[in-house]
């Protein structure tokens, strides 16, 4: 008997950092991941760079224009049924208001309150490498 391998979802996600030295969390809302909370970001269209996605996807989830830097970890998570590969980029915000189109809140954290949040699953693997970045 074969099994068929997980599906493999390629998304990205923004560490975005304030000039405080903090990192944007979302939360999302309770039909869509509990409610827990997350780096922003979304999927990689068909065709699209990582770093095109990233872009995108922040100005449609919270109106602003960031700037993606170096990609600072790429988490791999099994989310039965699918195989998650999230691409984690540092970004700075470059234009625009902060804006909660797709979540309920946001939070700007600092390494002592990284984990004052109830973080999803995959996003918790991102968090050492978040941490070092804001030491």
């Amino acid at each position: 008997m074969s099994t068929n391998p997980p599906r493999i979802v390629d998304v990205v996600a923004a560490i975005i950092v304030d000039a405080a030295g903090r990192v944007l969390a979302v939360k999302c809302p309770e039909h869509k991941h509990g409610g827990g909370w997350e780096f922003p970001g979304g999927k990689i269209e068909p065709g699209e760079t990582p770093q095109a996605a990233i872009v995108r996807e922040i100005r449609e989830e919270l109106g602003v224009l960031i700037a993606p830097g170096e990609l600072l970890h790429t988490v791999e998570w099994d989310y039965p049924p699918f195989h998650l590969s999230m691409r984690c980029f540092v970004a700075h915000v470059l234009s625009g208001t902060l804006q909660l189109r797709e979540h309920t809140d946001a939070r700007w954290l600092d390494s002592a309150s990284l984990h004052s949040v109830d973080w999803l699953p995959a996003d918790v693997d991102a968090l050492p490498h978040v941490a070092k970045l804001l030491k």
